[in-house]
């Protein structure tokens, strides 16, 4: 197809398939037409999951007799003809809705302007809400409106996009062509929204903090550096928000929170992401009882925001909120396994075998560990990946929880937790230390382990 008296078919573009050279020359011929293929605006009266909402229910004498008239948009899935009269499936990510057109309803100019129309274009269509002799529900057409024509085709598995590596790599594909993806990102932007207003609700002030920091501080990671050109200065990007956060604690802020980017140049897994966000809060006062609370209201008020009555579900399987949040001690976890702390300590009968990570196991695994580090790394080896439901593991070991206060009754415990559910992590709280003599001590002996071991 080209243009009347135009230059020919474009050459095509170095990496673009074939078809989208087909695509521009219908961009030519519409604007040929005196249609702009990219207008500026189109007013929406409707949505197309609420008009399946309200009028999914109605049948077409009742849809004839409500004559209701509607302005809707959305990108072409699907295209059939039948001579005189079209089908066209609209979505608009939240729904999708077919279109009935007929020549004698738009004209036959209007009518040809659906041979310009490509999977992919998005269109506007003004006209009537109706149900088809099929029962389909439908919008007849009395006005099709282009709104933007898509001069790449959309992916090959348009019913749903089932590479791993095209979908995280072009998102807007994976939203494009997978509904339940559409679902997650709207469901955590529920989550997050719902973790302001509780903090809110809770007298907390949420603050921002440097990301750009002199010192890579917060937590145990590899950071990414940067430079700053006019300081001349190199700078890193935040590990955690954790230094500067406590900082407004000192200063007198009680309740902060932050819900922060942090950066961390390390691997890459299904479990983390070099650049994530998380939630941090402090409280003044508080100590780790009163974290635990605080966070299981939390939680368990997210998930009542985005599942409501409906069971929450990840990975096809259910997960279950309901309060209390069972607790166990990691030392408890630990000992009572089939396979007891001083077995897995001395014997081969675990050789060869490999944790949830992959990691291969065994004595040599085990034997320069101390005490402390030996039921830590039993628990994550055993245990943390068995949780599905939300549980509360207390009672860390001292020697790996340097930021925590140690136990009144058990100086080689802290009062520490870490909150897990569907088999990861995902809360670590504890009561703050601020003795810094003993803070100061901790870090000379994680110091000194460190060069020991180098």
């Amino acid at each position: 197809m080209t243009d009347e008296g135009g230059a020919g078919p474009d050459p095509p573009v170095e990496g673009w398939p074939a078809e989208s050279a087909e695509r521009r020359e219908r961009a030519r011929a519409l604007r040929a037409r005196g249609i702009n293929p990219y207008p500026n605006r189109y007013d929406r009266t409707h949505g197309l999951a609420e008009i399946a909402a309200v009028h999914g229910a109605h049948s077409l004498e009742e849809l004839d007799r409500l004559s209701l008239s509607v302005r809707i948009a959305g990108r072409v899935m699907t295209q059939r003809g039948h001579g005189r009269a079209s089908f066209l499936t609209l979505s608009d990510g939240e729904g999708r809705l077919q279109v009935y057109v007929r020549e004698d309803d738009v004209g036959e100019e209007g009518y040809r302007l659906l041979e310009l129309v490509d999977r992919g274009d998005f269109l506007g269509v003004a006209g009537k809400v109706m149900r088809t002799r099929k029962g389909e529900l439908s919008v007849q057409a009395r006005e099709l409106t282009f709104l933007s024509k898509a001069l790449l085709p959309p992916p090959e598995k348009w019913h749903g996009l089932a590479d791993v590596e095209a979908r995280y790599r072009q998102r807007y594909l994976d939203l494009m062509v997978n509904p339940d993806v559409r679902r997650t990102f709207v469901a955590r932007s529920q989550v997050v929204a719902e973790i302001r207003r509780f903090m809110d609700g809770h007298g907390y002030v949420e603050v921002e903090t440097p990301m750009m920091q002199p010192i890579a501080g917060g937590a145990v990671a590899r950071p990414f550096v940067t430079h700053h050109n006019a300081l001349d200065i190199d700078l890193y990007l935040r590990i955690a928000p954790e230094l500067y956060l406590k900082r407004l604690v000192v200063g007198g802020l009680e309740k902060v929170y932050e819900i922060n980017r942090n950066f961390r140049n390390e691997g890459i897994s299904a479990m983390h992401n070099p650049e994530f966000t998380m939630l941090e809060f402090y409280t003044a006062y508080h100590d780790v009882d009163a974290a635990m609370a605080l966070t299981e209201e939390l939680i368990a008020a997210a998930a009542a925001r985005v599942a409501g009555e409906k069971p929450a579900t990840f990975k096809g399987r259910e997960v279950s909120f309901r309060r209390p949040f069972a607790r166990l001690t990691m030392k408890q976890r630990v000992l009572d396994d089939p396979e007891s702390l001083q077995a897995w300590a001395t014997s081969d009968a675990v050789r060869g075998r490999r944790n949830a990570k992959g990691a291969l196991l065994g004595p040599d695994r085990y034997a320069k560990l101390s005490h402390g580090k030996l039921i830590a790394q039993l628990f994550e080896d055993l245990a943390e990946h068995t949780y599905w439901d939300p549980t509360f593991i207390t009672d860390y070991p001292t020697e790996v929880s340097p930021l925590s206060k140690a136990r009144p009754d058990d100086p080689s415990t802290t009062e520490r937790f870490e909150l897990y559910l569907a088999g990861m992590e995902v809360a670590n709280g504890f009561s703050e230390l601020n003795d810094p003599l003993e803070q100061r001590d901790r870090f000379l002996q994680q110091l000194g382990e460190s060069v020991s071991t180098a």
